[in-house]
């Protein structure tokens, strides 16, 4: 399934969010040896859907709706930046490999305020998308 903006049924602010994505194994995800990404956001957006957005195809094989562990990723910094993680959400991540204390899913990190500092995500290097789809 193939995020898009216009998959989710709320309005966004301007892109004014700096959000900074780590990958540790950037080819699968991008195609590119790139490991930084320093991309902008709106206030409203998940995670995911920025970084989909900006050509990092983080597998979220439930088709962002919180029924799998695969988007999983680590916030870095600007977790209060963040809605919180939902019980639900919590015990999908569970599920994940890796899991650490600051690990969420990017399907369910919505940005909720403007930081001071860019919200800074790292997404493990077992976290591919082995089938690469391309949007319509």
């Amino acid at each position: 399934m193939h995020l898009r903006h216009s998959d989710h049924d709320h309005d966004h602010g301007p892109k004014e969010v700096p959000v900074k994505f780590i990958l540790e194994d950037p080819h699968p995800l991008t195609g590119t040896d790139q490991t930084e990404w320093d991309v902008k956001a709106a206030v409203g957006e998940h995670l995911l859907e920025v970084a989909v957005e900006a050509g990092i195809n983080i597998e979220h094989a439930c088709g962002a709706v919180c029924a799998c562990s695969t988007c999983h990723i680590y916030v870095e910094s600007g977790m209060d930046d963040l809605s919180e993680a939902t019980e639900e959400e919590e015990d999908r991540v569970e599920e994940a490999p890796g899991i650490q204390i600051n690990s969420r899913l990017s399907c369910q990190c919505e940005i909720e305020r403007k930081p001071g500092q860019p919200i800074v995500v790292r997404v493990p290097g077992w976290n591919r998308n082995a089938v690469k789809e391309v949007p319509h």
